[in-house]
Parts: C-alpha cells; sequence; structure tokens
C-alpha cells in the first residue's frame, strides 16, 4: 500500500520539499507515457555543471555525458547490497562527502531516507532519479536524470568498485545539483556531509582528549547508537594536505569509520577500529593492516566474524593504540541528540525542537564578534526561556567552563591546556543548541564564514522585545565557552536567556540556521527580539551571567 504522504508536515522525509518545484512521480509518469528518457532542464550536461574550466583540451579526453548503460551494458543501480565499497572518489576532492556516504550505507533505516529503495536501471527506467537531503531544517527532494560526466570511457567524479553500479555517482549529481554545481563540492568539512544525510547534529572529538581504550568505548558505543563517524589527520598547512604518511595514511582527507572490534592474539586483547579511505585504494600498512604479520597469531574463526579482507578497497583495521597516535579528530554525527552523552549509554529520552533562520545584513546587524563592542550588541538577539527542571543528578559540565579565547586569531587552531571541570549539583535544564551558515557554497563556491553564539542569562524584565544594547555587553562579560566544532549539549538553570549569533568579523553578509533542542518537560520558547535600543542600565553580576561561545572552523579535505 502506498504511503500518504499528504498528512506529512511539508519538509519532513515522508513530504519532502519539491528542490526547483521538480516532482519525482509526474515527472516518472510522464516519461514513461511519452517513452522518452528524462533530460534535467535545471542541471544540464554542460560545462556549468561540472562547475570547472576543462583544462584538457584534447579532443579525445573531452567529457562526454552518458546514461549508465552507455557506459557498461551491465549497468544496475544497486548490484546485490549497499556496502561500504560501492563509493570510490573520482577527480573531485569531496572526500568529506563521500567518507559521510560511507558512513551511511552502514545504517539502512537512515540510507532510505537519502537513497529512496523504488529505483531501478530495468523496471519502469525512465532515465530519472530522486534522493532527499537534509537542508536547514527541513528534507528536500532532488530529481537528477541519470547522464553522467564520463572521460575516455570512465566516470570522471565518484564510481563503485564494481564499476557497473551507479546509485553513489547519481547521489552525487544530485548533491552537485543542490549545492550549484560538482566544483562546488571541492573542500569541505565531513560534518556537513553527515548531517545533510541524517538531520542529526554533528560534533567533533579531540582524539587527544581520551585514553585510546575509552576512546574505544566512546566510539564503539556511538556506533551501537547508529551515530556516523569519521576522522582525519589534520594538516599544517594547504602543502600538507593530500600527503601520504610513512604508515600509508593521508593527511587532511576524510576517512570513515565504520566498525570497532577486538581480538585475541595470545594473551592479548587488541582493540581495533575499521576505517575506509573514500579513494577506494591507498590503504594503512602499519600493525594489524590487511596482509600484516599480526594476523598470523589470529584464529581463522576471528578473522572470519569480522570479514577481514585482503583485497585493495580503502578499507583496513588499525588498533586504537595507533589510531590515537596517527588521527586528531574523529568527527561524530548522532541522529539523536541523547547519543551526544560520551561512553555512558544514556537512557532513551523525548526531544522538542526549536529552529529559526536568520541573516546577518553589513550595517544593520552584523556586528561581529565580542572584540567589536562599539557593534557586537547589533548581531541577531534571540529570547530563550527554560522554565522547567528536567535533571537532577550531580553532572559533570563537559563544556561550559572552558577558557574563552576572544584573542583566538581567525583561521587558526590553538593547543589548550585540559582545565578540570567542576561538578555541580542541582536542578538544570537541557537544551542543546547548534548553528549553521546557510548557502555558503551556492553563492560562493567554498567561502565559509568564522561564526559563533553566546548564551546570556539575563533578568526577565530586560526581555521586552528589544534587543539588548551595547551598555549591557560592555558591563557583563562572558564566564564560559564551548569547545571548538561542537555542537554541545548545556545544563542550564532555569531562566532566562539571550542568544546572540554573529561572524568573526562585522559586516559580513550570510544567512543561518539555528535550532535549539529541549527536553520534553521544558518550556522552551525562541523568538528572535527587536533590533533597537533596548535603553537599560541594569547591572548583572557575574554569577547571573552564562556564556557559550560556539566557534565551526570548516576544515578542507581533498
Amino acid at each position: 500500500m502506498a504511503t500518504d504522504t499528504s498528512a506529512a508536515p511539508l519538509g519532513s522525509p515522508e513530504n519532502p520539499v519539491k528542490f526547483r518545484d521538480q516532482d519525482f512521480k509526474s515527472l516518472l509518469k510522464e516519461c514513461l507515457k511519452s517513452r522518452v528518457l528524462f533530460s534535467d532542464p535545471t542541471f544540464p550536461a554542460d560545462q556549468k555543471s561540472i562547475g570547472m574550466p576543462e583544462l584538457d583540451l584534447d579532443p579525445k579526453k573531452a567529457i562526454k555525458w552518458l546514461r549508465p548503460k552507455e557506459i557498461t551494458k551491465n549497468a544496475v543501480f544497486v548490484e546485490d547490497t549497499i556496502g561500504t565499497t560501492d563509493i570510490c572518489q573520482g577527480q573531485l576532492g569531496n572526500c568529506w562527502l563521500l567518507a559521510a556516504l560511507s558512513c551511511l550505507t552502514m545504517h539502512p533505516t537512515l540510507f532510505v531516507k537519502v537513497v529512496p529503495s523504488d529505483q531501478s536501471l530495468s523496471d519502469a527506467y525512465a532515465g530519472i532519479f530522486h534522493f532527499t537531503f537534509w537542508q536547514y531544517g527541513e528534507w528536500v527532494e532532488v530529481v537528477v536524470d541519470d547522464r553522467l560526466p564520463v572521460r575516455e570511457g570512465r566516470l570522471l567524479f565518484s564510481y563503485s568498485h564494481t564499476r557497473n553500479e551507479f546509485w553513489s555517482a547519481l547521489v552525487e549529481k544530485a548533491y552537485a545539483k543542490l549545492i550549484g554545481s560538482y566544483g562546488s563540492l571541492k573542500g569541505g568539512n565531513i560534518s556537513e556531509g553527515m548531517e545533510d544525510f541524517t538531520g542529526g547534529i554533528a560534533y567533533s572529538l579531540p582524539v587527544s582528549s581520551r585514553s585510546p581504550r575509552v576512546l574505544w568505548r566512546v566510539l564503539t558505543g556511538a556506533l551501537s547508537r547508529g551515530s556516523l563517524l569519521s576522522c582525519f589527520i589534520q594538516a599544517t598547512d594547504n602543502r600538507d594536505i593530500g600527503k601520504v604518511t610513512a604508515e600509508g595514511l593521508v593527511k587532511g582527507h576524510a576517512y570513515a569509520i565504520t566498525e570497532s572490534d577486538k581480538v585475541t592474539r595470545g594473551s592479548d586483547e587488541v582493540l581495533l577500529l575499521r576505517l575506509r579511505n573514500p579513494w577506494g585504494f591507498v590503504e594503512y600498512c602499519g600493525p594489524w593492516s590487511d596482509k600484516c604479520k599480526e594476523w598470523d597469531d589470529v584464529d581463522k574463526a576471528e578473522k572470519e566474524r569480522i570479514h577481514l579482507k585482503t583485497t585493495e578497497d580503502g578499507e583496513f583495521w588499525i588498533s586504537v593504540e595507533d589510531f590515537s597516535n596517527l588521527y586528531n579528530v574523529v568527527e561524530l554525527c548522532s541522529v539523536s541528540p541523547d547519543t551526544l552523552d560520551g561512553e555512558n549509554t544514556p537512557v532513551p529520552e523525548s526531544w522538542t525542537i526549536s529552529e529559526h533562520k536568520g541573516s546577518w545584513v553589513p550595517g544593520c546587524s552584523a556586528g561581529g564578534s565580542r572584540k567589536n563592542n562599539q557593534t557586537f550588541w547589533k548581531n541577531p538577539q534571540f529570547k530563550l526561556v527554560l522554565r522547567e527542571q528536567d535533571q537532577t543528578e550531580e553532572d559533570e559540565d563537559e563544556d561550559e567552563n572552558d577558557d574563552d579565547d576572544e584573542d583566538a586569531v581567525e583561521g587558526t587552531t590553538d593547543n589548550k591546556k585540559e582545565v578540570e571541570k567542576p561538578k555541580h549539583k542541582g536542578k538544570h535544564c537541557t537544551v542543546l543548541v547548534e548553528l549553521l551558515q546557510k548557502n555558503r557554497r551556492q553563492k560562493d563556491k567554498l567561502n565559509f564564514l568564522y561564526i559563533a553564539f553566546h548564551i546570556y542569562r539575563v533578568r526577565r524584565h530586560l526581555l521586552q522585545g528589544v534587543c539588548l544594547d551595547r551598555n549591557f555587553f560592555m558591563k557583563n562579560r562572558p564566564v564560559g565557552r564551548s569547545g571548538k566544532y561542537k555542537a554541545l549539549r548545556l545544563r542550564l538553570d532555569p531562566g532566562n536567556y539571550i542568544i546572540v549569533a554573529s561572524t568573526f568579523r562585522p559586516n559580513q553578509p550570510g544567512d543561518f540556521f539555528v535550532r535549539i533542542f529541549s527536553k520534553i518537560g521544558n518550556t522552551l520558547g525562541v523568538q528572535e527580539i527587536f533590533n533597537e535600543v533596548a535603553g537599560s542600565d541594569d547591572k548583572l553580576d557575574a554569577k547571573d551571567v552564562l556564556t557559550f561561545y560556539h566557534i565551526f572552523k570548516f576544515h578542507l579535505s581533498p
């Protein structure tokens, strides 16, 4: 029986927004009736859709746009089952996207949201396919034809390891259309792809923040709860990106973490992680890699249980100790906020969500960071009211008390010392806040701003529909800061708060999206307040102020 999507809210996975007003079902029906294969007029088979200049003028190497069965007579949409090796990176620096897609294949229920299962290159075939992606609070359906860029008989961009499977190439094309072009996919943050494939919350975990065994437990727990995981080795500069280390690992390159397990070698228990290079080749060559001697001392049954492969497919095992020594950052994407608690398995809980879309307008609402004390108050401000407590046990505040770092230079990273986190006992409201910038690829190819938000606690009489003025921010300094690259879970006292969203530099135009999760039981009200002088001279004590400083810095990955 067909699912009735009319009752589902617009923008839900069941009733996605039609990108460029293209309806897949009606277009498919029209093509089948006319017996003409679909050609998409909104994403034509030309250089504009490639989005990059044609560098090789040799006519023998000219790009041709071919349908799958024109590339190989054995072409299929999906061959047998979906797997991580279905995705190999072509001549495009979009490992961040393909690593996220590799992670998605491990979760069938999430996968079918992005790649609907009712598609084929044979049954009811009309050269048209559709995929859905999460975009700033709503799911969007993207329709594409199946003409793919080919050079010298081979796909120019993403391809399957088997060469005759085409679902991953078509997902890549649909995402390129959504963003603007294939060229707009060059370089990015793994979290961006993972969120757009799931609608989940992505955050980063520095590898050095946990001991190897604790890190393994954290990642194992996250995988078991359905989180998407990836990792990378930080490149020191642009020239370092793409360099292969002595261990066979690529710097500044996104890897998918697809599994964790442990094996017994003699009397030792070895904790392992399985990783995949989206290239589909160039693998780790250290201990516990595909053909290393360590496997000689492991029972055959153990090797079969973890599906040890010795083929060059980009997938390999690595011990958590070596992983901790070689990798810098793990990126996690949790479909539910309940999976953000680290190594402790959470009790399933219900959440409500509030969302807001806004803009930074030069000369009006783009005041820049707190360093710009003449204009910071002009940034968009939102009222947040928390009334009911939902958490009473003694808990460790993970990030609220990190040192503030307003002196950090844009575009740099710093190695901060570990700060002992104090424990608080009392009743709190649990809130998760995320700030995303919108459409930076469509407008400027790849031009992400450095953005942040602060949360100030204020007295109720200041929340009268007007924004807090410069006087308030001059007299009340922030007392806390989040870590970098994270959407964080906060435990706040019930009360009234103001969220201030800002860019690092003043007068930088941009659009943003804020989403706030709250446990059911809280009354959560988020409302943008007018950008005009409040005229209040009230002073708050330092203990009355809470600030949450959230900076997204985008790793450029080949």
